[in-house]
């Protein structure tokens, strides 16, 4: 077990065939400081947002997230080896609400992955740690449909997403958002949306 995955306990656990089992976890905001400001860290993770900060300030940020209700964060773990970050937000506690018509059942998300290994990409690894997590919200908090934002110039995320099933959506202009404790610039996103009977027939 990686160091920063001992002693918690998973909330919810996804077999995908082929692959393994991929848990999910709470993010331990000091605990995992370390591998998620190493994730952040790198070039092709510009889109999250955090380049630049330190470790300290890293574990900081999810410390801050760990204060509401309505946004969760989570280390999924393959192996025992961390290998992605899903967080969830209630889209109508967050700005994305402001720029499309909420439905009951819906659950926003951000997704990172982890790089590849030393051995390179792995055939089928992205898509096996975006099915655990699209599992997870969907059956494991039993939501309706998804929403993702990405930033409309991360051709690599919407693609992605379009690969798992998500229907594209609108571009829209998240609103700038400068609080005491959080700042986030304005945003052009492209929204794109799972529906749970897209992806289980119910």
């Amino acid at each position: 077990m990686h160091e920063s995955c001992g002693g918690r306990v998973a909330v919810y656990e996804h077999v995908v065939d082929g692959f393994g089992t991929v848990r999910i976890l709470p993010l331990d905001a000091k605990a995992d400081a370390e591998v998620v400001h190493g994730w952040v860290s790198e070039p092709r993770a510009e889109f999250w947002g955090m380049h630049g900060l330190t470790k300290e300030q890293v574990r900081e940020v999810y410390e801050g997230l760990e204060a509401f209700d309505t946004h969760h964060a989570y280390l999924a773990v393959h192996d025992g080896e961390p290998v992605g970050l899903l967080q969830t937000y209630e889209p109508e506690a967050d700005r994305v609400g402001e720029c499309y018509e909420v439905e009951p059942g819906d659950i926003g998300v951000h997704v990172l992955l982890a790089p590849a290994g030393d051995g390179g990409g792995r055939p089928g690894w992205s898509s096996s740690v975006l099915a655990a997590f699209t599992s997870y919200v969907l059956v494991g908090l039993d939501r309706r449909r998804v929403v993702v934002d990405p930033d409309e110039r991360n051709e690599r995320a919407i693609a992605r997403f379009a690969r798992q099933g998500f229907e594209g959506g609108p571009v829209v202009v998240l609103p700038e958002i400068d609080l005491p404790d959080v700042y986030l610039p304005e945003k052009r996103a492209r929204l794109a949306f799972l529906r749970r009977e897209a992806v289980f027939g119910q």
